[in-house]
């Protein structure tokens, strides 16, 4: 036994603490006396020192089984400023040339190394393993430990074949540590470690200092982004990207409107990505605009924001990503932009791996749409997902909990969805469950005879997306349960039984809508300042030179772009290119009655203008799109161009919109006469000439299944070009 005076001491001595932090004290006791352990505590928790401390006190080397070499460096660095002797922590990888190697293993043999990080690829190494049998070894530690689990965020096979070396080598007493882990996931840790018996440490995932947001992601969100962070000047911050060409995009973007910002992701070379980071701990650049690859383990305190430009693909990845905002305690924003289109883009990206995979990746998925479109608290939602029960009804730090939507009676749906979870014998997954209730035939329904059930179509008079939202709020609220086992079959717990027999009171509120992100209205960052008055007196603008030119409203200007007039007060021609959607061609024709009435505007009424107006683009975003307008006058095929420009075809029509919404006039008749029914192009065409919006939602119920999203998006880009530019 190793007393808790003495443990103090060492704290001191070596860490510079008084006292420690949470229930680490408890944790070290438990592995000094040789106990397997099981660490859960958030990014922030004290994690490493719950393995560092024991480790000068007990006999012989501990191992550290750490993911990332960027990891083991600062954490090697950070332990020898801790003491007198550099030979007190060493790390063995990839990133070491023989000598090096060598000198690690003489300080180890000669007694001096108490910490060795090992990279779990070097680990498996036979010469490796061979040395290490002839090591006095005091215990293993399993840092990042969700790496195990396929459940996990950042899933590595190599991690599952950590205990079979350990066998091999010598077994000593394991402390398997991580930040994020569903009940699933530690369930699944702790089997493949074989440490079922480990005592388990578990600390509050709640962090009531970080403010949870998500945003619709329009076609500006660049825009917002920077106005954001100016507004947060000085101040560091995170942005993660899913792309390596976002990161870089994103970044020169930001610098050239003179913030302090850089790329990280795992496509630089390792010196750049050290000197970045070390920038950002020094707070030489304001921000880092990275993917995933960047943050393990990185200790700096006063992040104020984390950003995330694209939906994360699991929420244990969101709330590790935004759990390095705010470590001291202070103010952490979190804002995450998201749209449905983006998790479309995550789903084929899935396409090609194992089936299993591609079921865990769905799941995980859908886990994250729902936090992003549900109404409920967001500490709630992520507090439920990682097992712990949060009982405020408001948290007052998210944006469901300040600005909240009103609260629907839902007590017979509820009972509605109980009753057919159970006819259905707890079988099935939440769209099939869904689907039943809205008496859809499907040939998957017919074949189990589901649509001969009493509560087929029972909730048929409302749509998927209210039953998904009563499914989400069940089952933060404890009656259904989704069997993580079975990939998410849904299942009714005790409590939902006893509530169908006496029901209470039971009152939801709806999802938000992100359906069509692009199209929608802007709200949040701009739309907070939207002068309606003026929004207004522009609208009635468009109208009479829609009128005067025989044209839709929304060929002149998109709703988006009077918005963005609305709150930023443009007053030159100069100044109305910078609004999204208005290039030069539509400033040149259209735009000066706008800016002339937007002048008189603000002169009437004394408006005193956002000075950051002007955002200035990068300009090899210019020529990227000057490019694509050259490849079409030369009538590339589209989808040889989006092939050879490394896009999605959608991502292409997405720069193709951008391009002739902007007021630039190009001809697509080319691909349109190879590829599509004449007849179907001229209905579509028409149905643009007669509609008064250009939504693609709308069109597509208007027109019906024979057309499209595809074919729609290509004749309303011919439509806008023609008719507009």
């Amino acid at each position: 036994m190793t007393d808790k005076k003495k443990i103090t001491t060492v704290l001191k001595r070596y860490f510079g603490f008084d006292t420690f932090k949470g229930n680490q004290e408890e944790i070290i006791l438990n592995l000094l006396n040789e106990n397997d352990t099981f660490v859960l505590m958030p990014t922030g928790g004290g994690k490493s020192l719950c393995y560092q401390l024991p480790s000068l006190l007990m006999e012989g080397t501990a191992i550290v089984i750490s993911p990332l070499i960027a990891l083991m460096k600062n954490q090697v660095d950070a332990m020898r400023m801790h003491s007198e002797d550099d030979g007190i922590a060493h790390f063995l990888n990839s990133s070491l040339n023989k000598m090096e190697i060598n000198r690690v293993k003489e300080d180890i043999l000669a007694g001096k190394t108490k910490l060795l990080y090992v990279a779990p690829e070097s680990l498996t190494k036979e010469e490796n393993i061979e040395f290490l049998k002839g090591v006095k070894i005091s215990f293993y530690a399993i840092d990042e430990a969700h790496c195990i689990s396929e459940w996990g965020h950042d899933f590595r096979p190599e991690y599952r074949r950590i205990r079979p070396i350990i066998n091999e080598i010598c077994r000593r007493p394991v402390i398997a540590l991580t930040a994020t882990a569903t009940p699933k996931v530690q369930h699944d840790i702790m089997k493949n470690l074989d440490i079922q018996n480990a005592q388990v440490f578990k600390s509050s995932f709640n962090r009531p200092n970080l403010y949870y947001e998500v945003r619709p992601k329009m076609a500006d969100v660049d825009k917002e982004i920077i106005r954001y962070i100016k507004s947060m000047e000085g101040k560091s911050g995170i942005i993660y990207c899913l792309s390596r060409k976002e990161v870089e995009d994103l970044a020169k973007t930001l610098q050239v409107n003179n913030i302090k910002a850089k790329p990280y992701h795992a496509g630089m070379d390792s010196a750049t990505r050290s000197a970045t980071q070390d920038a950002f701990l020094k707070d030489e650049i304001d921000v880092i605009v990275a993917t995933i690859a960047f943050g393990m383990g990185i200790d700096k305190p006063d992040v104020r924001f984390v950003i995330h430009y694209d939906i994360p693909k699991s929420l244990e990845g969101y709330y590790q990503e935004t759990g390095r905002a705010g470590r001291d305690g202070g103010e952490g924003q979190c804002i995450t932009f998201y749209a449905q289109k983006d998790l479309i883009k995550l789903q084929k990206f899935m396409q090609g791996k194992p089936v299993n995979e591609q079921e865990i990746g769905k799941q995980l998925l859908q886990e994250t749409a729902a936090y992003a479109e549900s109404s409920v608290c967001r500490r709630k939602s992520l507090l439920h997902y990682f097992g712990e029960e949060y009982t405020e009804d408001n948290c007052g730090n998210c944006d469901n909990c300040l600005h909240p939507r009103k609260r629907i009676e839902a007590t017979d749906e509820l009972c509605a969805l109980i009753e057919t979870i159970l006819a259905l014998r707890e079988k099935f997954k939440a769209n099939y469950v869904i689907k039943v209730m809205l008496g859809e035939p499907t040939t998957e329904i017919k074949s189990y005879q589901h649509d001969k059930i009493e509560e087929f179509g029972c909730e048929k008079q409302h749509d998927a997306k209210f039953l998904n939202a009563i499914i989400n709020q069940a089952v933060i609220a404890g009656y259904v349960v989704r069997d993580i086992e079975n990939y998410g079959l849904l299942k009714i717990t005790d409590q939902g039984r006893k509530f169908l027999q006496h029901p209470t009171p039971f009152t939801m509120v709806e999802d938000r809508d992100f359906s069509d992100t692009s199209e929608v209205e802007m709200h949040s960052g701009a739309a907070g300042a939207l002068d309606q008055e003026l929004y207004s007196i522009l609208r009635d603008l468009r109208k009479k030179i829609a009128r005067q030119n025989e044209l839709p409203p929304y060929v002149i200007f998109q709703d988006p772009s009077l918005e963005a007039m609305s709150t930023t007060y443009p007053v030159t021609l100069e100044e109305l290119q910078t609004i999204p959607g208005v290039g030069q061609g539509k400033a040149k024709r259209y735009g000066k009655e706008f800016v002339e009435v937007i002048k008189k505007y603000v002169d009437e009424n004394e408006i005193e203008r956002p000075e950051d107006l002007r955002v200035r683009t990068v300009p090899n975003k210019s020529r990227f799109k000057i490019d694509i307008i050259q490849n079409i006058d030369r009538k590339t095929d589209l989808d040889a161009l989006a092939q050879a420009k490394g896009l999605d075809f959608d991502e292409l029509l997405d720069e193709i919109e951008s391009i002739v919404y902007s007021g630039t006039k190009i001809n697509i008749d080319y691909y349109l006469e190879e590829n599509m029914d004449e007849d179907h192009m001229w209905d579509i065409f028409d149905y643009f000439k007669e509609s008064d919006t250009d939504k693609i939602s709308i069109a597509e119920k208007e027109l019906g299944p024979d057309y499209t999203e595809e074919e729609i998006r290509l004749v309303r880009i011919k439509f806008i070009s023609e008719m507009g530019n």
